[in-house]
């Protein structure tokens, strides 16, 4: 039996996505992700906590574009279920928990990132949804689907400065 529970972690790849292409024909993304709390000290200093691994697998057309498009040490954001199972193995009984996503994307918050459509061919009801779009224009390049670039500090006015008045943003 298993259960599953919607969440959405943020955290930094811990090594390269693996890509593999089942019996099905589907192609399955194993990613792992560290998650770090910030915490703040007595004296009012911030720390990173101990970080916590998580399991994510992504299918299909997000595992393809997961494993061109991410590397090792990348900030990411994870959305989908968090799921539990149980299993035996060598006559012991084990649980296992994983994140089987259904979005993953840079974190924004410590960088830009840059999108490109893919071409990937629908079927089914993807297919006639797409029926009376025009086809995306890709570019083959052998870039990632983002780039990261760090972004400077940002100046922020003072409180009680009219905004014109020698600040803007």
């Amino acid at each position: 039996m298993s259960t599953k529970i919607p969440v959405s972690i943020a955290g930094n790849l811990v090594a390269d996505p693996e890509l593999s292409i089942g019996e099905s024909g589907v192609a399955h993304a194993k990613l792992r992700v560290a998650v770090n709390q910030r915490i703040q000290g007595a004296d009012g200093t911030w720390h990173d906590g101990e970080p916590v691994f998580h399991n994510v697998s992504a299918f299909r057309a997000l595992a393809e574009n997961a494993a061109t498009s991410l590397k090792k040490g990348d900030p990411v954001t994870v959305a989908g279920e968090l799921e539990f199972r149980s299993y035996e193995k060598d006559g012991e009984r084990r649980e296992a928990r994983r994140i089987v996503a259904d979005t993953i994307g840079p974190d924004l918050r410590f960088g830009t990132a840059v999108s490109h459509r893919s071409s990937h061919v629908a079927t089914g009801a993807d297919a006639e949804v797409q029926a009376g779009l025009e086809p995306a224009r890709v570019e083959k390049t052998a870039s990632p689907a983002y780039k990261l670039a760090s972004k400077g500090p940002v100046a922020v006015p003072a409180i009680g400065v009219p905004v014109g008045k020698g600040m803007s943003y």
